[in-house]
């Protein structure tokens, strides 16, 4: 059977650069820093999805992706595809790393609907897929969620991408996340409001802040006017769209130490809190606070800043419960556009 087009399976894309799915707006990089644009190169939270016919053994995906060098410890697992049904990992395969390969993945003979994990640290593109015998057809579309932040958000030590805190409380919502963390970036840069005010999606959620300690760092009175200004930007394309905001989770060595410019982690995240807060009073009813400090303890944390899968699920439980208590999933102004 000939290979079939890619772009009517993938889901958890944002921009495209030629064929490539990226996380920035390809045309206005030169206002993003250097650190956020290299990260959104990279495809993460991008997924397969389709459906198999009865009878269908397995599906076969074309692709090109990096190779890790050969001096990795870790190389034999660096092209890692993983195959969901739901909320189960049924399969894993991990083929020789190659710039362009094939990669057959078996299914099981009664059909489904599934979901392919890919390799998303080896930047891959899909070209094509096919299946072996059977038949495929593209999963239903569902409604998009944007979520911005750092490299929490963008799943940084979780085991696979399929256990980050968007792609598990994705599947626990039926949403089509749309990862748009950024590794040492999401410190309020105001290009990127802008760029989210562009983008297409039928729910947000914000979760930046803790690189606001360290990183580039803010006082308290900046991330507050920083948290109003992106906020406001990104409703200039988003006026009503259910909005939630989840500010810093657990730091622990930031917690009551002072920055560069004097202000602990508690303080921002309260400056967050309050400006969330302050647009909720001025008329923002679409807005919504998750406070992030209790929702991870450390024996949650991987390195003292990073969840590990445990941290992620406990903050993928804690948003799914937020967006549900907030009324912002399962209503009809939350499905998926045309």
């Amino acid at each position: 059977m000939s290979w079939l087009e890619p772009e009517p399976f993938l889901r958890g894309t944002a921009w495209r650069d030629g064929d490539r799915p990226v996380r920035a707006d390809p045309a206005d990089l030169g206002r993003l820093p250097r650190d956020v644009a290299a990260r959104a190169a990279l495809p993460i939270g991008v997924r397969v999805e389709f459906r198999a016919a009865p009878g269908t053994r397995a599906v076969e995906l074309r692709y090109r992706a990096a190779v890790p060098a050969a001096g990795d410890a870790l190389r034999a697992l660096r092209h890692g595809f993983a195959l969901w049904d739901g909320a189960r990992c049924l399969a894993e395969v991990f083929p020789e790393p190659a710039e362009e390969s094939v990669v057959r993945i078996e299914l099981p003979p009664d059909g489904g609907e599934f979901v392919i994990h890919l390799p998303e640290g080896q930047a891959p593109v899909v070209r094509g897929l096919r299946p072996v015998g059977g038949a495929l057809a593209p999963a239903p579309r569902r409604p998009r969620w944007l979520v911005h932040g750092d490299s929490i958000t963008e799943g940084w030590w979780s085991t696979r991408p399929a256990h980050s805190w968007p792609a598990t409380a994705g599947r626990a919502l039926g949403l089509d996340p749309v990862n748009l963390g950024y590794a040492g970036g999401a410190r309020g840069e105001l290009p990127l409001a802008e760029q989210l005010s562009r983008l297409p999606g039928e729910l947000i959620t914000l979760a930046f802040g803790t690189n606001c300690w360290g990183a580039v760092p803010c006082s308290a009175p900046l991330l507050y006017e920083t948290t109003r200004a992106f906020v406001t930007l990104v409703r200039r394309g988003h006026p009503a769209t259910p909005l939630l905001l989840l500010s810093p989770v657990l730091r622990p060595a930031a917690e009551r130490t002072g920055n560069a410019l004097g202000a602990t982690l508690a303080e921002l995240r309260t400056a967050m809190e309050e400006a969330v807060r302050d647009l909720r009073a001025a008329g923002d009813a679409r807005l919504a606070l998750l406070p992030g400090r209790d929702l991870l303890g450390p024996e949650d944390l991987a390195d003292g800043l990073h969840p590990n899968d445990r941290g992620h699920a406990r903050i993928a439980s804690a948003v799914a419960a937020a967006l549900r208590e907030a009324g912002f999933v399962g209503r009809a102004e939350v499905s998926p556009a045309a």
